[in-house]
């Protein structure tokens, strides 16, 4: 009987150890189990912080690009009115103080219209055909396609084109075709 009892003990000792030893396991497994689903939730919240560092960059860049449209809308409608009070200053004889004055007050208007990113097109040299609109051709001596005259000026806008330069360009004299 003592020797059973001493058998009884011994499996007891030897479940109670395989039972600790299997809860051991499981505790590790587990603790391993949260250590992935921890790593995992952090390469999840790193992700979502690029996402939306990329959300906040996308999103200032179309702003900026809704506030320059909306400037260019702006410059574009002003074009006509900025050749109508050009116009009427070439007309003047600028004898008095009033006249000199309206020319100030235009060029300081033109002046923070090219702060905001308004710019006149080059109109000399060749003719470019993204740049200038021909709207008359003169025989001439220059070089086929030299600007000759610019009838109205052109624009654009931090590089959105409002208005094509209208220019009169040469064109080969009729004697030189005939030979």
């Amino acid at each position: 009987m003592a020797e059973e009892k001493k058998e009884s003990k011994d499996n007891d000792q030897a479940e109670t150890n395989a039972a600790e030893q299997q809860s051991a396991a499981e505790e590790k497994g587990a603790k391993e189990e949260k250590k992935d689903e921890s790593n995992e939730l952090k390469e999840r919240i790193a992700r979502l912080a690029a996402e939306f560092d990329n959300y906040k960059k996308r999103t200032a860049k179309e702003i900026e690009n809704a506030k320059n449209m909306g400037k260019a809308e702006f410059a574009s409608r002003m074009i006509p009115i900025l050749d109508e009070i050009e116009l009427a200053i070439e007309s003047l004889e600028m004898k008095n103080e009033k006249e000199k004055g309206i020319a100030l007050v235009f060029s300081n208007m033109f002046d923070v219209m090219k702060k905001e990113g308004l710019k006149e097109i080059e109109s000399s040299g060749r003719s470019d055909p993204y740049r200038h609109e021909v709207i008359l051709t003169k025989e001439s001596e220059k070089e086929p396609g030299t600007i000759l005259e610019v009838v109205r000026k052109g624009y654009t806008f931090n590089g959105i084109m409002l208005r094509p330069a209208s220019v009169i360009v040469s064109t080969k004299a009729k004697e030189e075709i005939k030979k």
